[in-house]
């Protein structure tokens, strides 16, 4: 796989961590044992799961707040039980999702310039999981569109929008969802799970267009995403616990197109894509590498390009979009690599010497307008990301407030009559009795609230005492 030496741009690329001083340092990352990512960035913000007394959080920092962060750092912080996925939405850099443990995925609005106060409150609360929720991935092209799967081993689909799921897949898998991933359009979905299955669906006609058994022999986590070109790429065990990866075609998933053994290393591989460069970096959970491929249409369809190597380990990994690159510094990948109590951004670089725009690196790529709106998508219609130039960089625009907007969820009447109601019917008695509903709804989400804010300040007060004890000891 590595002999054969051929003619590609990105055969020099290389990696290098940041000055210390770049790096986000006395962070407590998540040890919840759980194989999601723990990071999340996008061209404003990083978010990182982190270690929280009393239920679950993450941080959000602008992407200059580096140094030290002060332990009463504010969080978000209104899970009751740790977080366990995050992802930002690619059409707000605002808006972010995250499933917990607690068998909810809540959606949250992120201040412009970050957080001031710890936020308790999220935009919309999604309620439909009956077990923890390990995955939440947004759709690459339709606004308000959020995927979930949680170890019920169901997949719901949401218009965040409205705060109702919309599509609810919750037969299709015997066993625990490893990862999900839309393809470049999000009319379909991959997924891997435990039973070694992979399986390609369409979540709107709620069928299985493709599956593979046994894609991987081996019985640890594998991971499954979707290429530009509709081509799946998986990584997995074999028997002998070698990790592997694979390239499959899902219109013939009866033998790969490709498929190389790796290391014996136990880490779960999580692949991240770049479908501009057609390059796939694959990190290992408690790796200190990160190893690079590219994907062709020519035999051996992936190419190994290179591995950049560290002394520490990785907890989890983020992967910055294209918008966020320095395109003059001809820096074609970023990640932010967690360590236990660190994050650090590791730059992927192509040497050239001309300080001229390079277009060959920089294809135009996914811009943050959505091509459709969700009602859209849910009635069948696709579209192919809005691509946008990066010739002159990429200047984040003036993000609008996600709304939601709930239907009728205390009564049957839409929400809008509900006043005029009040002032003009005669029926007076349900009308006090829906007013009583209202002030005891009312009552009980200002005592969540308060009890909520409490835990917050609860866990920063533990936080400045385990800082002085630091102190006393050392």
């Amino acid at each position: 796989m590595r002999r054969v030496v051929r003619q590609s741009k990105f055969r020099h690329v290389f990696g290098q961590a940041v000055k210390n001083d770049q790096c986000y340092d006395d962070i407590r990352v998540s040890r919840v044992t759980w194989d999601s990512s723990f990071c999340a960035v996008n061209p404003r913000f990083v978010a990182i799961i982190i270690e929280a007394s009393g239920g679950g959080a993450f941080l959000v920092l602008p992407l200059h707040k580096t140094g030290r962060i002060d332990k009463s750092y504010p969080t978000v912080c209104g899970h009751t039980g740790p977080v366990l996925d995050i992802d930002w939405c690619p059409h707000n850099d605002q808006v972010i999702a995250s499933g917990s443990e607690d068998c909810t995925v809540m959606v949250w609005q992120i201040p412009e310039n970050g957080l001031t106060l710890s936020l308790t409150e999220p935009v919309v609360i999604l309620e439909g999981h009956s077990k923890r929720v390990g995955i939440v991935a947004w759709h690459p092209t339709a606004r308000n569109v959020l995927l979930s799967a949680g170890c019920d081993n169901a997949i719901i689909i949401w218009n965040v929008g409205t705060g109702e799921a919309l599509i609810n897949l919750d037969d299709m898998h015997s066993d625990m969802i490893y990862n999900v991933s839309w393809n470049r359009n999000g009319s379909l979905i991959c997924t891997a799970s435990k039973d070694k299955k992979v399986r390609v669906i369409d979540p709107r006609k709620q069928e299985i267009v493709a599956e593979k058994e046994k894609a991987h022999e081996g019985a640890r986590p594998m991971r499954a995403i979707f290429l530009a070109d509709g081509n799946v790429f998986t990584t997995g065990f074999s028997r002998m616990s070698e990790r592997q990866l694979a390239l499959w075609n899902p219109k013939n998933m009866q033998e790969p197109i490709a498929l190389h053994e790796m290391d014996t290393s136990n880490g779960v591989l999580l692949p991240f894509y770049d479908p501009d460069t057609s390059i796939i970096y694959l990190c290992g959970k408690g790796d200190s590498s990160i190893r690079y491929f590219e994907i062709t249409d020519e035999s051996p369809y992936v190419h190994y390009l290179n591995t950049f190597s560290s002394k520490e380990p990785q907890r989890g990994m983020g992967y910055m979009s294209k918008r966020g690159l320095d395109v003059n510094k001809c820096e074609i990948a970023r990640f932010f690599k967690l360590h236990e109590r660190k994050c650090e951004p590791i730059i992927m670089t192509v040497p050239r010497k001309s300080d001229l725009f390079q277009d060959d690196l920089y294809p135009d790529t996914a811009g943050p307008e959505a091509a459709l709106e969700a009602e859209e998508w849910f009635e069948g219609k696709n579209a192919d990301p809005i691509l946008i130039s990066l010739k002159h960089g990429y200047i984040p625009g003036k993000n609008r407030d996600l709304k939601v907007v709930k239907k009728n969820i205390l009564d049957s009447k839409p929400a809008a009559n509900k006043k005029g109601d009040l002032i003009s019917a005669p029926k007076k008695t349900t009308d006090t009795a829906s007013v009583q509903n209202e002030a005891k709804l009312d009552e009980i989400l200002k005592e969540i609230k308060s009890i909520k804010d409490t835990i917050c300040s609860q866990d920063e007060r533990i936080s400045k005492l385990e800082q002085q004890l630091a102190k006393m000891v050392a």
